[in-house]
């Protein structure tokens, strides 16, 4: 019995070395070869009828995108080299003696009709099947996994002593922030304890009064008694005395709150956040920093909650501000602003002080980098920022001009994007 020419191609696909996914115009797995089961340790039974970034989370990277819109729009072959990274779908490959597995592997995307519809088929050539043959291939190879295994360990070293620097800088930060709050909570404490010491005074001269309510001859004795107590005055007093404690302690509160906002940096976790109320707790907790410097002027715009990790937003806008007022020289003016656009909100921190020779601009957020002088900065401030500012998806725009002012704004997306999805 003759074989038909489509029961010749199924044998074939599943007999070469080469990874064969048939998907539908959705992206949804049809089919697959033998070989890719073998290679990535998935069924297709299971498979069948998922979206291929289901199935293979990896695949779900802009480049994917890019090669669907490149073949279902324009009808063209989309190819990524084994050179580039990250992989569309990892078929890892360990050679004898190789500790690290290896993923050379080519991709394919090609539209093609099929019961008329227009299908995909993805190839995935893994490029270490050639070396099998060839010693010196695999050889070379081998050295390369070596390095590659080098490499990611210098990544973790280099990783581990950024998070240090950046620690560091946090630390530095909590110093200065509580050499500040140590400031602003001593005045309203310093007049509340004096209040109390007053209090007490006048306390007991109306203990004394009420003591000689029970034995005074005559009433003539005990007004002579409260005359010369001042009970007048005293009574005035005290309620002066109250309301002017309960404003320090009012303020104190503040301060409190303003630290507890501000004393999760290490949370990891996006939520949304009231931006406004961020920035409100970081000038209080910095306001020692800032009142004698410059006169500090709130320009908020209409901002709906944003999706972020607020104490670190509170840290770059806390770096922000204090830069500023190191950049002013006598007395200024900063200006904290916010708005939205689109789909992205923004906040600057704009100041009329020195500014930033444009000749070093693009240096600022180099680790160590600084223009203060030795003992007045670590460098690591912007560096920080920038980090943290990068984590969120987000971009940092500077504008400055020497002798007039500087202006950072801090761009955000409303919405983090998801894992592996497109950064805007």
């Amino acid at each position: 019995m003759e074989s038909s020419p489509l029961d010749l191609a199924g044998a074939l696909v599943e007999q070469i070395e080469v990874g064969v996914i048939v998907l539908d115009p959705d992206l949804r797995i049809l089919h697959w070869n033998e070989f890719v089961s073998q290679r990535s340790g998935k069924a297709l039974g299971p498979a069948v009828g998922q979206l291929l970034t289901c199935v293979f989370p990896e695949a779900d990277t802009p480049r994917l995108a890019q090669m669907v819109t490149r073949a279902r729009d324009q009808g063209l072959h989309a190819y990524t080299h084994w050179r580039e990274d990250p992989y569309l779908i990892q078929l890892p490959y360990s050679p004898e003696g190789q500790v690290t597995p290896l993923r050379l592997q080519s991709t394919l995307l090609f539209p093609f009709d099929c019961r008329g519809e227009r299908c995909f088929g993805l190839l995935l050539y893994d490029t270490t099947e050639f070396a099998r043959s060839n010693e010196q291939l695999a050889a070379a190879l081998n050295a390369l996994g070596s390095k590659q295994l080098e490499q990611e360990q210098l990544i973790h070293k280099l990783e581990k002593a950024n998070a240090q620097l950046l620690q560091s800088e946090k630390l530095a930060a909590i110093g200065q922030l509580a050499a500040g709050v140590a400031h602003e909570i001593n005045n309203p404490i310093g007049y509340v304890f004096s209040n109390l010491k007053t209090l007490s005074g006048y306390v007991n001269d109306l203990l004394r009064i009420v003591d000689a309510v029970d034995g005074v001859g005559s009433l003539e004795e005990l007004q002579q008694l409260k005359r010369s107590l001042e009970y007048d005055y005293i009574r005035n007093d005290v309620e002066a005395l109250i309301h002017e404690s309960e404003d320090g302690i009012e303020r104190v509160k503040k301060i409190i709150t303003a630290l507890k906002d501000f004393s999760h940096i290490e949370e990891e976790e996006f939520r949304a956040a009231d931006l406004h109320k961020g920035f409100d707790s970081t000038l209080n907790l910095v306001n020692n920093e800032l009142k004698y410097k410059a006169e500090v002027v709130r320009e908020y715009g209409d901002l709906p909650l944003v999706e972020c990790i607020p104490s670190q937003i509170n840290q770059v806008v806390m770096n922000l501000l204090i830069n500023a007022a190191h950049a002013i020289e006598s007395f200024g003016r900063i200006t904290l602003r916010s708005g939205h656009q689109g789909d992205w909100v923004w906040l600057e921190v704009e100041d009329n002080g020195k500014g930033i020779d444009p000749s070093i601009l693009n240096r600022i957020y180099e680790p160590f980098f600084t223009t203060k002088p030795v003992g007045k900065g670590t460098g690591l401030g912007l560096a920080l920022s920038y980090n943290i500012v990068q984590k969120h998806n987000g971009r940092i725009e500077v504008v400055s001009h020497p002798g007039h002012g500087t202006r950072f704004r801090v761009w955000l997306p409303h919405h983090q994007p998801q894992a592996g999805g497109v950064q805007a």
